[in-house]
């Protein structure tokens, strides 16, 4: 958004948007993708330009060496044509592979150039050697740019030497010789940082791409365990308790219709409960952005009488007591502590059967929250499903496991065991202690 309150100046183009660029860029993306399929195409196109630009000049010139004022006219040996020839080829040839191996390219120049002035000859080809120095800083390994820096120092300093001879300045031939080497190191070292640091940032890009794709499945992970233990929470009880009315029912439909009747109604009430649970929760899954559906809140420990009343329906004689100011309690401690209570009394209501009695106890102080709900096991000689009467057969269920993932989550702790005599007993100890923050925002 601009902040130019008279908007954008006319004729003024945002350099970054600016349609010439994005076409060099994706020129540029085709060429460094061409030099990937094919580098040898661009090491023969660099030599063919520096044959024409540096090596033909000095196979036909347009004049003699002594042309030109008297003060700089410099006196080198012509040498012939096969001679000027190799040369240049020793020159200009190692440039072939100054990107693979650019010690052994900048090796083989310095030496045909030492070589050249020793003979006092001078060529344009020359230049090669700027171009190997610049490509040893660029790709060779930086242990060798030191001495490669300094015997090319010293390889310049005679070429230096060798102009004075014709009465050029050794001072001023050295400056200009250094300056050009000088140049060409730091273009090499400052585009290798640029390429180190775009390296960097896609490595970057590409780790947090791939942490975000591990959070995104972690966090779908999660979720559907969420959903998973509420669909258990609800399904699972409700379909308990329609079970045994259904039962109850069936028995008493010729020794008391009127009973019968009452079971049924309360079947339909209680499937009429999860059904709408179950729209509750698959509402919420749907991610509708153009719904207005009022949502029933989710359970909290005000709707345990109405929990444990249901139960009463299906036979197991409840007693619900509670203590402490539970009202203050967060939402989620609440229906945490709802989800408990209602999978301990579908365990019971599934292993115990209806003719038992349970003990529902919720006690509440500052830091603290206790549940425990305990069951006095199915009358002695009868066995209810496939637990005996000692207990054992109630064991490391889903629904166990998921009461204690949800007090985990408040760094409380679940256990489940053989009671006094025939029954079993759940007990919950949460913590209402409010977490440390990560300090203030």
């Amino acid at each position: 958004m601009s902040t130019d309150p008279l908007g954008p100046r006319p004729g003024a183009d945002t350099l970054p948007g600016h349609p010439l660029l994005a076409r060099l860029a994706r020129l540029g993306r085709r060429l460094r993708q061409a030099d990937r399929d094919h580098p040898w195409v661009r090491d023969a196109a660099v030599v063919a330009a520096a044959f024409v630009l540096f090596c033909l000049p000095d196979l036909f010139p347009p004049g003699g060496h002594g042309e030109g004022p008297r003060e700089h006219r410099f006196t080198f040996v012509r040498p012939p044509l096969w001679a000027t020839l190799a040369l240049q080829a020793g020159l200009v040839l190692p440039l072939l592979w100054r990107r693979r191996r650019p010690t052994a390219a900048f090796a083989v120049i310095l030496a045909v150039f030492v070589v050249q002035w020793s003979f006092g000859v001078t060529l344009r080809a020359d230049a090669a050697l700027m171009i190997a120095l610049y490509h040893l800083a660029l790709n060779g390994r930086l242990r060798h740019l030191a001495w490669s820096c300094a015997i090319a120092l010293g390889a310049l300093a005679f070429a230096a030497v060798q102009v004075s001879g014709g009465g050029f300045p050794v001072g001023d031939a050295l400056f200009f010789l250094v300056s050009a080497a000088t140049a060409a190191v730091a273009l090499g070292i400052a585009v290798r940082v640029r390429r180190a640091q775009l390296d960097g940032l896609r490595e970057r890009a590409a780790r947090l791409e791939i942490e975000r794709d591990q959070r995104s499945r972690l966090a779908a992970a999660t979720e559907r365990a969420r959903v998973a233990r509420e669909m258990h929470d609800i399904i699972g009880h409700n379909l308990s308790v329609i079970v045994t009315l259904a039962d109850g029912g069936a028995y008493a439909a010729q020794a008391n219709p009127e009973r019968a009747r009452e079971a049924l109604e309360l079947i339909g009430d209680t499937s009429r409960q999860a059904l709408g649970e179950l729209r509750r929760m698959l509402g919420v899954l749907r991610d509708r952005a153009d719904t207005a559906a009022e949502f029933t809140p989710q359970p909290g420990i005000a709707d345990l009488d109405g929990l444990c009343a249901r139960l009463r329906t299906a036979g197991p004689r409840v007693v619900y007591t509670a203590a402490g100011d539970l009202d203050r309690l967060d939402r989620g401690v609440q229906l945490m502590a709802y989800r408990i209570v209602q999978e301990a009394l579908t365990n019971t209501l599934k292993h115990a059967g209806p003719d038992t009695r349970v003990r529902v106890t919720l006690t509440a102080d500052a830091d603290r929250l206790r549940l425990r709900v305990q069951d006095t096991g199915p009358p002695a000689g009868t066995w209810h499903g496939p637990v005996r009467p000692d207990g054992e057969g109630r064991g490391e269920g889903h629904g166990l496991a998921g009461m204690r993932e949800r007090a985990a989550l408040y760094g409380g702790t679940v256990t489940a065991g053989p009671g006094p005599g025939a029954g079993w007993t759940v007990e919950a100890d949460l913590d209402l202690t409010p977490q440390p923050t990560g300090g203030p925002t």
